[in-house]
């Protein structure tokens, strides 16, 4: 697929994105719900090649090739990695699945109730060295935790002017201004992020587009206008700690938004499966996230 093709692919397939994306701080939790026990590895160079190996099966599995997963979301390393013997990203789209990176490097401290991005120094070399490895795009990721204007307003520009700097770089920017859904004043906040967003998607330059990844919203199709705004090419939803089956009912309820799931994918898979049980459990989860996208 060229990039014409996997734009075409994230702004009209019939699916959603899978996020297997978990970095660093995150793995080892994400392998212990596999049934990796931290005994299993002793370095990041073990832990993150049980990762990687996992991701592997996923991506192989028959299911996941089935179009219903349009597009999946990597860690560099998994990117850095092979699956079936080709580049991450070859084997994805191979499979007709449209590849994207993670580029932030974590949280700052929270600060009026936002956690920005940290710096991301890092980020020239990355996007440098995923756009060789045929990356359609990137995602980066903050988070808001009150309705709180200051903090919402610098989380949103912060997140349009890295997202600048990926479009210059000839990459598709996922915003990701993930609303934490354990808040108690999200509906009230969500609407702030809302016109935030707005702001900044009209302030675009004629003929750019970004993604949005946002958390299912407490008020059900609040963000459906932005699934038509032209300068959006698609609006895809994270699980937040939803279960899967929760997540998918909330998601059916907001036209437009495609799921763009990780636990909500990934949270019934063991290590210990056979390869049947496997494609069984994902085919299942594969098929629920895609109805509920599609619906």
């Amino acid at each position: 697929m060229n990039t014409q093709d996997m734009t075409t692919r994230i702004a009209t397939g019939q699916g959603f994105i899978a996020a297997l994306d978990q970095s660093g701080g995150s793995t080892p939790k994400a392998l212990r719900g596999y049934g990796v026990d931290d005994s299993e590895w002793s370095n990041d160079d073990e832990m993150f090649a049980q990762i990687h190996a996992m991701r592997a099966r996923v991506i192989t599995s028959p299911c996941f090739g089935s179009g219903k997963v349009i597009g999946a979301i990597l860690f560099e390393k998994t990117m850095d990695g092979l699956v079936d013997g080709k580049p991450t990203a070859q084997a994805l789209k191979d499979r007709g699945i449209v590849p994207f990176i993670k580029v932030d490097e974590g949280l700052a401290d929270e600060a009026d109730g936002v956690q920005l991005m940290k710096p991301m120094a890092k980020l020239p070399a990355l996007l440098e060295k995923s756009v060789a490895a045929g990356m359609f795009g990137t995602k980066m990721r903050s988070v808001i935790k009150a309705a709180n204007p200051a903090g919402i307003a610098a989380v949103v520009a912060q997140q349009f002017e890295v997202g600048a700097q990926i479009s210059a770089a000839g990459l598709m920017p996922i915003i990701e201004p993930e609303y934490d859904i354990t808040t108690q004043d999200r509906a009230e906040g969500e609407t702030m992020l809302l016109a935030e967003i707005n702001r900044h998607l009209d302030a675009l330059p004629e003929g750019q587009q970004v993604m949005l990844k946002l958390s299912i919203p407490a008020t059900a199709g609040l963000y459906t206008p932005l699934t038509r705004h032209p300068k959006v090419l698609r609006v895809v939803a994270l699980s937040g700690g939803f279960s899967t089956d929760e997540a998918c009912a909330r998601l059916a309820q907001n036209p437009g938004m495609i799921a763009s799931f990780s636990r909500g994918l990934l949270q019934d898979l063991r290590k210990t499966q056979s390869d049947e049980e496997f494609n069984a459990v994902l085919g299942k989860a594969i098929d629920q996230i895609a109805a509920a996208s599609v619906d």
